[in-house]
């Protein structure tokens, strides 16, 4: 759908299926409005109709409504969020349970002539790049995941401690490692993983039908003076880490943007990720998320 804009734009957008069944990333463009949105499930894995996770659910939901595109930003997300809730009520979802509830990161923007407004929840990226290549993340937050991700690699050097190097991935007799092994590990982090989600709106923010989520909105409008590019994304545009950090350094992800286009970005991280298949040398939770990401050209 072409978007209406002065000056002229080229947009560049990828939605695509990670390693799990279902594809729980979603995209929007309509008219001037832009948006990613990054559905995670229940804890208790529930399917709903047509075997719909209810990820898949929450992100198309939020997505649904901010397409409207008739409302501040801000009230939009709050309409998404009521969305959501009402979606979960329809489904039979006990919702008195913070790990039956499904969620979704957003990140949207409305181009305006000279400015950006932008909304932002959960774990997805905006980014705005300079004409001197320069780059500014619209919200510095701390990962949520990343006591969890560290635990992971604590796992993978007390189980597997052969595969513990600074860099490079694991030569190809260890890429088969065993499976009970792996499950084992991954048995040892779902406490970590239901204390994580127990943290939504209290500890972190995300789009899940909960009031609380509105106080965790991040929101603005940016000039675009000097803004040569505009980054949207979820995770899974992630430029695979052998050590987890607090906070993301997105510094090598657009110089790459830059050399490659956001399609080369892509091929690079899948590769990388293909490289290390059980996630045993970057921690992550799949070999491959989902990604849904939008890349602006000014």
């Amino acid at each position: 759908m072409e978007i209406k804009h002065y000056p002229p734009i080229e947009i560049q957008t990828i939605l695509e299926k990670g390693t799990a069944v279902q594809n729980e990333d979603f995209l929007i463009m309509q008219d001037n409005i832009l948006g990613v949105f990054d559905g995670a499930t229940s804890l208790n894995g529930q399917k709903f109709g047509q075997e719909r996770t209810g990820g898949a659910i929450a992100s198309q939901t939020a997505g649904a409504v901010f397409k409207k595109n008739h409302f501040p930003l801000n009230q939009l997300a709050c309409q998404a969020n009521d969305a959501i809730m009402k979606q979960m009520l329809s489904n039979g979802v006990d919702t008195s349970r913070k790990e039956n509830l499904w969620c979704t990161s957003a990140a949207v923007v409305r181009l305006k002539d000279q400015s950006l407004e932008w909304i932002q929840s959960g774990d997805a990226v905006i980014i705005l790049i300079y004409e001197d290549g320069t780059h500014r993340v619209l919200v510095d937050r701390e990962d949520h995941d990343h006591e969890t991700l560290t635990l992971w690699k604590k796992l993978v050097r007390t189980h597997l401690p052969e595969t513990e190097k600074p860099r490079g991935f694991l030569p190809i007799n260890h890429q088969a490692a065993p499976q009970q092994v792996i499950d084992l590990m991954r048995g040892k982090l779902a406490g970590q993983i239901r204390k994580v989600r127990s943290g939504m709106n209290i500890t972190y923010g995300v789009l899940n039908g909960e009031k609380a989520a509105e106080t965790f909105l991040n929101q603005g409008e940016e000039s675009l003076d000097r803004v040569a590019h505009v980054l949207i994304f979820t995770d899974g545009l992630s430029i695979p880490q052998p050590e987890p950090e607090p906070h993301k350094d997105f510094t090598d992800l657009v110089k790459t943007y830059l050399n490659l286009g956001l399609e080369g970005l892509k091929q690079m991280i899948r590769s990388q990720e293909g490289k290390d298949p059980h996630c045993l040398i970057c921690p992550r939770f799949k070999c491959h998320d989902d990604i849904a990401a939008i890349a602006v050209q000014f």
